[in-house]
């Protein structure tokens, strides 16, 4: 399957502004010297997240995308390189990568839909393309990011609203569902919340709905049933009820229980990761540091001499995914704390 391919209420307006600039005031006073690192930071993983950061700075185009043979132009994965960078913590508008984080965000929102708000030509691809405008909203001095983040909302909105499932699939107009790519639209919703965009509830509970009628007898998620879990899936099923505070809930107990013992996953490594490390670390500190240490071991003997790291989906995803695999050290970004 080709991931990424595959064919409020409002205030006014003043509120709003008042509202974005201490948010940027306060995410600004936080930057700098890497205001809120976790306990787990090394000077070994900071020098492995560094040399990851200036691949993904050296390789990128001008345009913003990255021209790996692989899915660089897609926006799903310019959209995870400027979170891998943000997640850093260093300053977005005069720190070291504010240049490439401001070409990945220009290319983002031209492969926007102006009329519509639709990001890409997949759901995946709207779903981590929004992430990142959540994330960078408030942080970035871009008056277009807050527009643009309320317009991505709704499509993940509007289309779950059609969904006979609740949830989402390959297109806005989809009237079947996955789990994978709905995961992607529910991370993306409650980064946006966070960030200060009214997200309706009901968005929220139907979302967690398809996630229970996806889970399997061993407590992990299938992909369109409640049949045939594996680790990904997992821990996309993990993260969805944590970011929803339903970390007591029987879903996330039994969910969690099957990750901790599922196999390990070769296939999709680094979008395993991605999901993995946020369950893991979500669940309790002493379930995601001992995997914390692994997940860095891995990552420091595979890591290229060019700073990059490797995978089915191109180096520019491969990267990303693995650096962010590893943010949850520095804590920094609101979709990164507990």
């Amino acid at each position: 399957m080709n991931m990424w391919r595959a064919n409020f209420r409002r205030v006014p307006c003043a509120w709003l502004i008042c509202v974005a600039v201490w948010v940027g005031v306060c995410r600004a006073e936080a930057q700098g010297a890497l205001a809120q690192v976790g306990p787990e930071v090394s000077a070994e993983l900071d020098k492995m997240y560094v040399r990851g950061l200036q691949f993904l700075q050296k390789s990128q185009a001008p345009e913003g995308y990255w021209s790996d043979a692989q899915y660089g132009r897609e926006p799903a994965v310019v959209g995870l390189a400027v979170v891998s960078m943000l997640a850093h913590g260093d300053d977005p508008n005069s720190g070291p990568y504010n240049q490439a984080i401001k070409r990945g965000l220009n290319y983002v929102l031209s492969q926007m839909n102006k009329s519509t708000g639709y990001i890409g030509k997949s759901m995946y691809n709207h779903g981590f393309a929004t992430l990142s405008l959540a994330e960078a909203y408030g942080a970035v001095s871009d008056p277009r990011l807050g527009p643009a983040l309320e317009m991505a909302v709704k499509v993940i909105v509007s289309s779950q609203k059609k969904n006979p499932f609740g949830a989402w699939r390959y297109a806005p107009e989809s009237t079947d569902a996955d789990s994978t790519v709905s995961g992607a639209q529910m991370v993306a919703l409650f980064a946006a919340r966070n960030a200060g965009i009214g997200i309706p509830e009901e968005a929220i509970q139907k979302g967690l709905k398809y996630f229970l009628q996806c889970q399997t007898p061993e407590g992990g998620f299938g992909y369109t049933s409640n049949t045939g879990p594996n680790g990904a899936r997992a821990a996309i099923g993990c993260l969805v009820f944590a970011l929803a505070r339903e970390k007591n809930s029987a879903a996330f107990k039994s969910g969690f229980r099957y990750l901790q013992n599922a196999p390990n996953q070769n296939y999709y490594q680094q979008y395993y990761i991605y999901y993995a490390s946020q369950a893991f670390f979500h669940a309790a500190p002493d379930s995601w540091q001992p995997w914390n240490r692994k997940n860095m071991e891995t990552l420091a003997a595979s890591q290229e001499a060019d700073g990059s790291w490797g995978g089915q989906f191109g180096s520019a995803f491969s990267t990303a995914a693995s650096l962010l695999s590893v943010a949850l050290n520095y804590r920094y970004l609101p979709i990164y704390e507990r």
